[in-house]
């Protein structure tokens, strides 16, 4: 179990035990569980949830158009902090442009093997991305692992930070519910790319599948997953903390999963879809 899903199980206001006894039960020291990744202005994070939301209706902005947008917003910043904004966000734009890309220089990249191939048992092909999520007082990382051709989300993790083994904690979970698929798709961001995502992929003999550098198509169903998210409840919801956003978080990929009807599905919830659950039209 990684270090952040141990620290979410601290309570600071836990009626019987005191912080420091619920960290050495899960095996943790208290200044884990105090540490918070370096935070950034009440400007800047204002700054990156504008983004944030910007980069959903447009994907392709670089740092250029995004500082534009953002004066136009009433906030005149320049180009080098929106830069270093997004590049701690994990905003890249999907247009090749030089030394944007989020893959580290010396780890490999694979072929995207989809393209042209007919995805429709569930199963078969999984997809995974990271995503930025922000809070009250601060900002957190999400990685969903999700099933191609249902939609399902199979597992997630929150981090507050973008190393791989949040990730890697994520796939091994998925794992271990619901088997292996085929093939794994990701984009080219530096944890997809790392050795102990890669060595986990290898170890269960999956296929690995890389988007194309700058086609956010590629990976389109995560990204539509995201946009829900974000709107429906992130952006509706200040989190302010860990614990709290891992609840509303999993309350709303629960409703996703399992409510949420999906017109590219024939109307069946992901969940629906991945048991093979004829549409209601049809089971009439």
């Amino acid at each position: 179990m990684s270090v952040d899903r141990r620290r979410q199980m601290v309570l600071e206001n836990h009626s019987q035990l005191s912080v420091v006894r619920q960290c050495a039960l899960v095996n943790i020291a208290r200044s884990s569980y105090y540490h918070r990744s370096k935070t950034e202005s009440a400007l800047n994070l204002e700054l990156m949830r504008l983004m944030d939301a910007q980069y959903l209706q447009t994907p392709w902005y670089g740092s250029r158009q995004m500082s534009r947008y953002l004066r136009r917003q009433g906030h005149w910043v320049n180009r080098k902090r929106v830069r270093r904004l997004m590049r701690r966000m994990g905003l890249v734009a999907v247009a090749p442009a030089p030394n944007t890309s989020r893959r580290h220089p010396r780890h490999a990249v694979y072929p995207y093997l989809l393209r042209g191939l007919a995805i429709t048992q569930p199963g078969l092909v999984w997809c995974a991305d990271v995503t930025y999520i922000p809070m009250a007082h601060g900002y957190l990382y999400l990685v969903a692992i999700m099933d191609w051709a249902s939609r399902r989300v199979l597992s997630w993790q929150l981090s507050n930070s973008m190393e791989a083994e949040f990730c890697v904690e994520a796939l091994r979970e998925a794992i271990e519910h619901y088997g292996c698929p085929s093939i794994f798709n990701t984009d080219q961001g530096s944890q997809f790319t790392s050795a102990v995502w890669i060595d986990e992929l290898k170890a269960h003999n999956i296929k690995i599948s890389m988007d194309g550098k700058g086609r956010w198509m590629d990976n389109v169903f995560i990204e539509r997953l995201w946009r829900s998210l974000k709107y429906e409840c992130v952006y509706l919801n200040a989190f302010e903390n860990m614990q709290d956003a891992t609840e509303k978080l999993r309350f709303w990929i629960e409703y996703y999963n399992h409510e949420r009807p999906h017109s590219s599905l024939n109307d069946r919830t992901p969940n629906e879809a991945y048991q093979g659950i004829e549409p209601l039209s049809r089971a009439a």
